[in-house]
């Protein structure tokens, strides 16, 4: 089994840095960032905080042809993710391993069209409360990645992930049905990211009963209705557990979706919401919640 030691990562947000900084605690692993030339300037002059200790990561940059790394991993947003892999491309090599940590249920495709599917592992992240603000990142609860292949190719790169979590601590699960988790989580993130989004408000505000829990479940169910008709049927058990999940993170952290908000920045909503619809319309389902949140989300967006 081939091993990791080598591991090229392209997005600082939170996720990024929040596996960033696990991973890099582990000495006998080179853990770099991938970077163009302005953010290289920037994060040379000043270090990033993770939960008040200063990380001066390695930075790789971007577009270069490198050394192959063994583990490429996509920690942008959904709407940087075309010009991410060209700025990777260089770091993936014929044996690389890559792994992505966006959100929705699209990624893994566009990936393994432009990287072959034979390298690509699938995944999702769940179950953090990381929230970045400028240069610091701040989380209390790491979370875990849900690691699997959705058939039956060969799992060399699955077993070389897992075995470099085990390794390093890293919180995760091997899925035996990855297509399924990944459709679960899909469905927590068009209910949570969006009512917190448009309500202007954090986890809290979809703790406690109320209107903000209704519509956040109400959203949640159409994509259950939904993954019926495309043949990964994810059940009213995942919502449950999913809001479980949501009732025991920091009421005080907020969604990447939120913090795009605050910061004036383009959301994923065509990732959540507008996935749901454009797949709805095909099977003439009805989504109206989804549809309300979908209008009322690019409202605000273009009042920045």
């Amino acid at each position: 089994m081939k091993r990791i030691e080598n591991i090229a990562i392209i997005g600082m947000g939170a996720l990024g840095l929040l596996f960033g900084d696990l991973l890099d605690r582990d000495v006998g692993l080179s853990v770099g960032f991938i970077v163009d030339e302005a953010r290289m300037a920037r994060y040379r002059g000043e270090p990033i905080s993770v939960n008040g200790a200063a990380k001066h990561f390695s930075l790789l940059p971007a577009g270069a042809k490198g050394a192959p790394a063994d583990l490429v991993i996509f920690a942008v947003k959904a709407t940087a993710l075309a010009g991410a892999m060209e700025d990777a491309a260089g770091y993936v090599g014929p044996d690389s391993v890559v792994l992505s940590l966006l959100n929705g249920i699209t990624s893994e495709e566009l990936l393994e069209a432009r990287f072959g599917r034979e390298k690509v592992v699938h995944c999702i992240a769940q179950g953090m409360d990381a929230t970045r603000e400028g240069r610091t990142l701040t989380y209390s609860r790491p979370g875990q990645l849900c690691i699997g292949l959705p058939d039956d190719r060969p799992g060399e790169g699955l077993d070389a992930l897992a075995a470099l979590f085990r390794r390093t601590g890293v919180p995760h699960t091997v899925e035996s049905d990855i297509r399924h988790r990944i459709w679960s989580k899909f469905m927590l993130n068009v209910g949570v990211n969006q009512v917190v989004m448009v309500r202007e408000g954090n986890y809290g505000t979809v703790q406690a009963p109320g209107e903000a829990r209704a519509q956040m479940i109400a959203a949640m169910r159409e994509v259950i209705a939904l993954s019926q008709l495309e043949g990964v049927p994810v059940t009213e058990q995942d919502l449950a557990d999913y809001v479980r999940l949501i009732d025991t993170l920091s009421p005080s952290g907020m969604p990447s979706m939120r913090q795009d908000g605050l910061a004036h920045r383009r959301s994923e909503v065509e990732l959540f919401s507008g996935t749901v619809c454009r797949l709805a319309a095909k099977h003439g389902l009805d989504v109206s919640v989804n549809r309300d949140l979908y209008s009322t989300i690019l409202g605000m967006e273009a009042g920045y």
